[in-house]
């Protein structure tokens, strides 16, 4: 059984079945589907389309066919071409013909419209969840790493001294805002209800639309039936959701590759998250985050696939939409995948405090001595020059900056005096880094207590 085809004399060709059937990846939906039929039922006996004892017989069959899917013994058969078609048949075999009254004024295009924006906000609540953890297990590294002094890079070239507690919470700050983008994406998914748009002009049946969509989670109802069936706005805001954040996560996992490298030795991974190699015994291979690049690939390219489908799409419903659910579908499956690991492997992450301090240089500290001068009211852009000379002479000499004699700092500024010494000390450096959103110890631990309240006030979202 279909849900069409009485104007066709031949059956649909096997090939094009392939193609066109949907039910392969759109199963996924069964609970929002049912859901939906549910409320809908409601809605057409409100309306007099169907009688009371009609609705109770379509929600009671609808329960049933809901809990064979739960216990995964729900029998697909051949002529089920997507989960509307699936539902509608095992409902009919259950209850007889009225089951082919709870799709009067319905269409599948409303229908799978409701249905695909319930399964991404349920969807969105999943991956927002494992999000929350892998803030968690940032946050509680870096409270343990308040005084680890470690080189900071730009460009990929040693900087300046940072802690790694404010590296770690760094990650910790663009997860927030993929969790306040996860959840924009969630709350437009479920800001419209496109139920009652039937094909695309709407339904001739007095049905209420609001009681609909407030019975399953909606704001309000759309306001014009053509664009609500064909609207796939939050499916691509979903995406990019998703897409962004695992360019976050990739860029975390680089970190972790390149620090996690002997050569660097900053961090250890532990050996339930590494992998050894086929033929060098020696290796330990930082693979999850190099999948965790690989899979960012595949996140930028559901999105921007998805974006290519939609532009030549015209008015209204056209089956190139059905390309949403396997690009949204694959994406969630991916960074659902990824998060666990990537959790586990930050919880488990062993700092090497030592090899951090080891690959400190005194030429990290070159703006802290351009600084120095500067407290003594000289210029910055003169004191910047001046150390960039001290820099060059030390790099002559084969000698750290805080090896200069004292003659040749004053033959560069009479402002250098004994106290310059104070200068070279890391640790005091980061700690002069003290205001709001800096390295210094003081500022990272205000910076972990105002994300533990960022953390609260979005839990609730």
């Amino acid at each position: 059984m279909t849900l069409w085809g009485g104007r066709f004399s031949e059956p649909t060709d096997a090939d094009l079945r392939a193609l066109n059937d949907s039910i392969g990846f759109d199963k996924r939906m069964y609970a929002q589907d049912i859901a939906g039929s549910m409320v809908y039922a409601q809605a057409i006996a409100m309306a007099g389309v169907i009688t009371q004892e009609e609705a109770d017989t379509l929600v009671k069959g609808l329960q049933t066919v809901l809990a064979e899917f739960d216990a995964g013994i729900f029998e697909l058969k051949p002529g089920d071409e997507d989960i509307h078609t699936a539902v509608e048949r095992r409902l009919t075999e259950l209850v007889g013909t009225v089951g082919g009254k709870l799709h009067t004024g319905r269409s599948r295009n409303d229908q799978v419209a409701t249905d695909f924006r319930m399964w991404v906000v349920d969807a969105l609540a999943g991956i927002n969840r494992l999000v929350a953890q892998l803030q968690v297990a940032l946050m509680e590294q870096a409270e343990n790493h308040l005084h680890t002094v470690m080189p900071g890079y730009t460009h990929m070239q040693p900087a300046q001294p940072i802690t790694a507690a404010h590296w770690l919470m760094s990650f910790f700050w663009m997860l927030s805002r993929d969790q306040e983008r996860l959840i924009a994406a969630s709350q437009r998914a479920s800001s419209v209800s496109p139920l009652g748009a039937g094909a695309l002009a709407g339904t001739p049946f007095p049905v209420d639309r609001a009681f609909l969509a407030e019975k399953l989670g909606f704001e309000r109802v759309s306001q014009n039936s053509l664009d609500a069936v064909s609207d796939r706005d939050f499916v691509a805001e979903a995406l990019f959701a998703l897409a962004l954040m695992g360019t976050h996560l990739s860029r975390l996992a680089e970190d972790i590759i390149i620090y996690s490298n002997p050569n660097f030795g900053y961090i250890t991974l532990n050996d339930r998250y590494s992998t050894g190699s086929s033929i060098m015994p020696q290796k330990r291979n930082a693979d999850p985050m190099e999948l965790t690049r690989g899979k960012t690939g595949r996140l930028i390219g559901n999105l921007t696939g998805f974006l290519s489908t939609l532009k030549g799409i015209p008015s209204t419903y056209n089956k190139d939409l059905q390309e949403d659910k396997e690009a949204v579908m694959d994406s969630i499956d991916s960074v659902n995948l990824l998060l666990p690991v990537i959790i586990a492997i930050i919880r488990t992450l062993k700092l090497n405090p030592e090899n951090m301090r080891a690959a400190l240089t005194e030429d990290m500290l070159a703006t802290d001595l351009a600084e120095y001068l500067v407290r003594k009211s000289l210029p910055f852009r003169q004191a910047h020059h001046i150390v960039g000379q001290a820099v060059q002479i030390a790099a002559q000499q084969g000698i750290g900056l805080s090896r200069l004699s004292a003659e040749t700092l004053r033959g560069l500024s009479d402002l250098f005096t004994e106290d310059v010494k104070a200068v070279f000390d890391f640790d005091a450096s980061v700690a002069r880094r003290k205001a709001a959103g800096g390295t210094a110890p003081d500022a990272v631990t205000e910076q972990i207590a105002l994300a533990m309240t960022w953390m609260d006030d979005h839990s609730a979202s």
